[in-house]
């Protein structure tokens, strides 16, 4: 027993082969957006060669960004995430200032645009009127939080199958989208969305990418993580895109780019050409069932780091209550759900409820990236001499230079949000993301002196 006790309280053990560490990557990485983000790409584009353009750009990114990730891992494994890099790199304020905004803005508006892809396939199966997709993503953020509160144990094996039942259908919509593609020319590509933004695309891409610094965090279960976490994350990266690439050629091939613009469920839209209502209906609750999961776990695990902030900071003692029934972080799921369910209300009135979720959470998000990527020099330049992590960054300073680049337009990108599309209507959302991170430098303040 105290022999058990000692393995579990100590150091990671390296289990993981490549092919482990490239299958798991697959799991984190792939979700729900590739089934909403790509009809929102295409209307920001103006031809279909773009369109595949930036979903090949977001896996070169997405790999340079893991790359940077794996060594600021290797350096602190033992805490790891963003929190504990900002906060040894850039001071315990800028690591206040991202917890603030990681349980006001980043988690809680994940949850909530995860919640608008659940309620646009949902009302696929069974429409609830004009606010239909609002109405689906309420209720489902209510009854997750609900099973969280009692205390509901995730099924790792359901993630598993769901996983699979996801790649499987992406691949079935990207065969048959291909398979039933009109040899005719689409619409003229020059109608295809005109005044559209680029660098808004790619906001949508790279959060369909989303996933990869999460799989930066294996290096410590690794075998031999100096050598095979540089091939897992390159392979983990050519794999995902791969099946983007080949799911979006689905997409284009079916529905052409003005098609694919005007779908709010783009894959069931072409599902729906391929086998008919039947065949979309399937589609659409295994995108529901996989949107729960997705959501259940960014519930479970938001709600913790809600409870993390509230033992290490006084001001918000209340967020880290641990309620022994069923033991969970009550008060931290009931402050996440309450926040959730606030801009999904908000969101309702806006063109497209997930979009803007992005608009709100887009220039938060990638501040943090940005200052994540700089710590990155910060650590390189303490570093003495013969000091070496288990796995540097090849190519520096290029790679994590060209990282923090991307992050840089991506947040000017997300800033300039309000002249895309849909115009001044997702202005407030962008705005209301901005003055809610603000707002922590004087709760910081606050919290210092208590």
């Amino acid at each position: 027993m105290d022999g058990d006790k000692k393995k579990v309280g100590g150091e990671p053990r390296q289990l993981l082969s490549v092919f482990d560490g490239v299958f798991l990557m697959v799991g984190m990485v792939i979700g729900v957006g590739i089934f909403k983000a790509p009809s929102v790409v295409a209307g920001n584009v103006s031809s279909g060669a773009e369109f595949l353009f930036a979903w090949l750009a977001g896996g070169l990114i997405s790999l340079a960004g893991a790359l940077v990730y794996a060594e600021l891992s290797s350096r602190h494994a033992e805490t790891g995430g963003e929190y504990a890099f900002l906060a040894r790199g850039l001071g315990r304020g800028t690591a206040f200032l991202f917890a603030w905004s990681r349980i006001t803005v980043i988690q809680t508006g994940a949850i909530a645009a995860v919640a608008f892809v659940f309620g646009d396939y949902a009302t696929q199966i069974v429409p609830l009127g004009k606010y239909s997709a609002a109405i689906y993503a309420a209720l489902g953020v209510i009854g997750l939080t609900a099973l969280n509160l009692v205390g509901t144990l995730q099924s790792k094996s359901l993630q598993k199958v769901m996983e699979a039942l996801l790649i499987l259908g992406l691949l079935a919509v990207a065969i048959g989208g291909i398979a039933v593609g009109s040899p005719s020319p689409a619409a003229a590509p020059a109608a295809a969305s005109a005044g559209g933004s680029y660098g808004l695309a790619m906001i949508f891409v790279l959060l369909t990418y989303g996933g990869w610094n999460e799989a930066a965090y294996l290096g410590g279960e690794v075998r031999d993580p100096k050598k095979n976490m540089t091939r897992i994350l390159v392979w983990g990266i050519v794999a995902v895109t791969a099946l983007y690439m080949l799911v979006n050629i689905g997409y284009l091939a079916a529905l052409g780019i003005n098609g694919m613009k005007d779908s709010k469920a783009v894959a069931a839209d072409v599902m729906r050409m391929i086998a008919g209502e039947k065949g979309a209906i399937l589609l659409a609750v295994i995108v529901c069932v996989s949107a729960i999961t997705t959501m259940n776990a960014a519930i479970f695990t938001g709600a913790r780091a809600s409870f993390a902030f509230g033992r290490d900071f006084a001001t918000f003692a209340h967020l880290g209550r641990w309620r022994e029934a069923g033991s969970t972080p009550a008060t931290a799921l009931l402050w996440q759900g309450a926040v959730t369910l606030l801009l999904v209300f908000a969101s309702a009135f806006t063109p497209d409820g997930f979009s803007a979720m992005v608009a709100y959470t887009s220039p938060v998000f990638w501040t943090f990236f940005l200052l994540t990527g700089l710590t990155l020099f910060v650590f390189r330049a303490r570093d003495t001499e013969g000091e070496r992590p288990a796995f540097r960054v090849p190519g520096y300073p290029i790679v994590p230079l060209a990282f923090c680049l991307t992050c840089a337009y991506m947040l000017y990108s997300s800033i300039d949000f309000i002249r895309g599309p849909y115009g001044p209507s997702f202005g407030m959302a962008v705005l209301g993301g901005i003055v809610v991170m603000a707002a922590g430098v004087p709760l910081y303040l606050v919290s210092r002196k208590r």
